[in-house]
């Protein structure tokens, strides 16, 4: 490679290294009594007993509020499935804990020109069924994966894959793509054998990857079993037995961590948060969320296609009586329409709190706010309280709400699709970049822009900072972006949580990304 090229290929790792997750401080990412996680060939963990002579756990129950919609990895752009995902399979990349994607079944990789990157693959990684992961399931993974409208969004930019030798393949881009190493740590990028692919395998019925853990059973609406992959590439899991288990009520999942019922929740019920924290069996950590949570309005509904009806919407609604009433004042209230903890982000054109305003809009639009139906779909306990007050706000300028309760599933395959009027709902990301593209592109119609919003100029300048790699460039058109965004307003932003943990206080080896990422087969019990 000459200078040239080399020197392209840095700025091409420094621009593009962002992660699909985010990271957490310093702090969090120890365990939590500061000690090293044992050896996974350690003697006393093969023989099941402790020094002290007692046995070791070697099983853990997992709370968490919704159940995954697929357990494929490119059936869904779901948080719960993502959950799921990360414990059977792997990507050439995987979220780190300090926002960049760091290296996952890739041992090294380079940017050859602009557009073309050439990526050695580990070897000796077994796939659950036995076989040995090659290149040609790499290739094969990445274009099976363009098929899916619910992950096409991670990998469009993937133009070509071709096999360089038994251990290189080579990606082509339409040219540069500051997303690129993101995009190959997704889910939906995941590897898989090629020759399941080839014969119609149901990766929903039997998930097969390379992952940490193998599928045991599915008991829909209850509970999912797995199993340690003792062949895992990283080494054994220390946690042979995982279950999760899915409770919807966020007070029954306190109540059963505290029973010993379940060894670890998933999403804390803010309420009870300071109950938790109290308890000195148990371990509360907190994160700064990276996702926002907005009252999605479908843009091509009546009444919402009117950019001042959503204003009025927008400004009728007391954020900060939502955030205490939904998550008991543990978190930010939302303005911008992009979370604000991102560099990019600015408040420019957004709208505050201000009744008298809200019904100015309105009046500005044309339109009778008793014409307007809005239906608030909510999946979970904290949206229907933060709906409920959203839906008094909303009274006051004339408008009529209702609130309509719905599981994850079903809440994701409507909002998708476009048969809705309005839902809280949120999207998750740690960089801004990815965050815009995956709500605010039209591309991402039927997918992840759930308010279904289709504007040319946005578009452009999404596509703009895709292809610039100066990230001081990108963060220009970025706030040029957000002000736009702010002023398009196609949805109203509510909150930006400030996220917690609990479990089990002899649960060693627990880090969590501000993006909520957990690598549980970095987690095993105190001896």
């Amino acid at each position: 490679m000459n200078k040239k090229l080399r020197t392209l290929s840095l700025l091409l790792v420094l621009a593009m290294a962002f992660g699909l997750f985010a990271g957490c401080s310093k702090e969090e990412q120890q365990p939590a009594d500061g000690g090293d996680k044992p050896a996974a060939g350690d003697d006393e963990k093969k023989e099941g007993s402790s020094s002290s002579g007692g046995p070791v756990k070697d099983s853990i129950v997992i709370a968490t509020a919704n159940e995954t919609p697929s357990l494929s990895p490119t059936e869904h752009n779901a948080v719960a499935g993502s959950y799921m995902n990360l414990l059977t399979y792997n990507t050439l990349f995987r979220g780190g804990m300090d926002l960049e994607p760091e290296p996952d079944l890739v041992e090294s990789y380079e940017a050859v020109s602009e557009n073309e990157w050439q990526f050695k693959i580990k070897q000796g990684v077994k796939f659950h069924n036995g076989e040995t992961m090659t290149v040609e399931d790499v290739k094969a993974s990445l274009e099976w994966a363009k098929g899916f409208p619910e992950v096409s969004l991670y990998n469009d930019d993937i133009v070509k894959v071709d096999v360089i030798d038994d251990e290189t393949i080579q990606i082509t881009t339409p040219g540069p793509d500051a997303m690129l190493l993101s995009n190959l740590s997704h889910h939906g990028n995941a590897i898989v054998p090629k020759a399941l692919i080839d014969s119609g395998h149901d990766f929903n019925a039997e998930p097969i990857g390379t992952g940490p853990y193998k599928f045991v059973k599915w008991n829909r609406g209850d509970s999912i079993e797995f199993e340690a992959f003792e062949d895992f590439f990283r080494g054994a899991p220390p946690i042979k037995h995982m279950t999760w288990k899915t409770i919807p009520e966020g007070s029954s999942r306190t109540i059963a961590l505290e029973a010993g019922e379940i060894d670890f929740i998933v999403e804390v019920e803010a309420m009870d948060g300071d109950r938790l924290k109290s308890n000195d069996k148990l371990t509360v950590i907190e994160y700064s969320a990276t996702n926002e949570t907005w009252l999605m309005l479908n843009n091509e509904k009546p009444g919402l296609d009117n950019q001042d009806v959503r204003h009025a919407i927008n400004t009728a609604i007391d954020k900060d009586s939502v955030v205490t009433v939904a998550y008991n004042g543990m978190a930010t209230p939302a303005i911008s329409q992009m979370p604000i903890n991102f560099e990019g982000a600015t408040t420019e054109n957004a709208d505050v709190y201000d009744v008298e305003k809200a019904k100015e809009w309105l009046d500005k639009s044309g339109v009778d706010p008793a014409s307007i139906e809005i239906a608030i779909i909510c999946s979970d306990d904290t949206k229907k309280r933060g709906g409920e007050v959203v839906q008094a706000n909303l009274k006051e300028i004339g408008i009529n709400a209702t609130i309509e309760s719905m599981d994850l599933a079903t809440y994701l395959s409507v909002t998708t699709e476009g048969n809705f009027t309005a839902a809280i709902g949120g999207y998750s990301s740690s960089n801004l970049l990815g965050y815009v593209v995956g709500v605010y592109h039209s591309d991402s119609i039927n997918a992840s822009n759930k308010t279904r919003l289709n504007n040319p100029e946005v578009d452009a300048l999404i596509d703009k900072a895709k292809e610039t790699l100066d990230p001081a460039e990108r963060k220009v058109i970025m706030e040029e972006l957000s002000a736009l965004l702010n002023e398009l307003c196609s949805q109203a932003p509510l909150w930006q949580p400030v996220s917690m943990r609990a479990y089990a206080a002899g649960l060693q080896g627990v880090q969590v990304s501000d993006s909520g990422t957990l690598y549980f087969e970095d987690c095993y019990w105190a001896e």
